[in-house]
């Protein structure tokens, strides 16, 4: 089992920054990708940034350029970086791992920017 934990969400300003974490614990042996989903209100889940093995990135078009992920191997942690914030980043953050066959969410975290 894996176990995921996020933080670094809350309220800012639109063109504000803010930082995600999500650290993995478990069995995370063999990790495929680490990335980051949002779920707006009424709307469906969307990828934001992945990180896969190999250190292949992408990102959504809405988010070039304005954030990057990161990650830290030795403490299983990935990051979101989110520069230049607008208010239609507000969404609900999940952390996603994949390990082998499996996809891990994490709880979530809001992220709120306000205009």
């Amino acid at each position: 089992q894996v176990q995921l934990v996020e933080s670094g969400g809350g309220l800012v300003q639109a063109g504000g920054s803010l930082r995600l974490s999500c650290v993995a614990s478990g069995s995370t042996l063999g990790i495929k990708s680490m990335g980051w989903y949002r779920q707006a209100p009424g709307k469906q889940r969307e990828l934001v940034a992945t990180l896969a093995s190999g250190d292949s990135i992408n990102y959504a078009d809405s988010v070039k350029g304005r954030f990057t992920i990161s990650r830290d191997g030795a403490k299983n942690t990935v990051y979101l970086q989110m520069n230049s914030l607008k208010p239609e980043d507000t969404a609900v953050y999940y952390c996603n791992l994949v390990v082998g066959p499996r996809a891990y969410w994490g709880q979530g975290t809001q992220v709120t920017v306000s205009s």
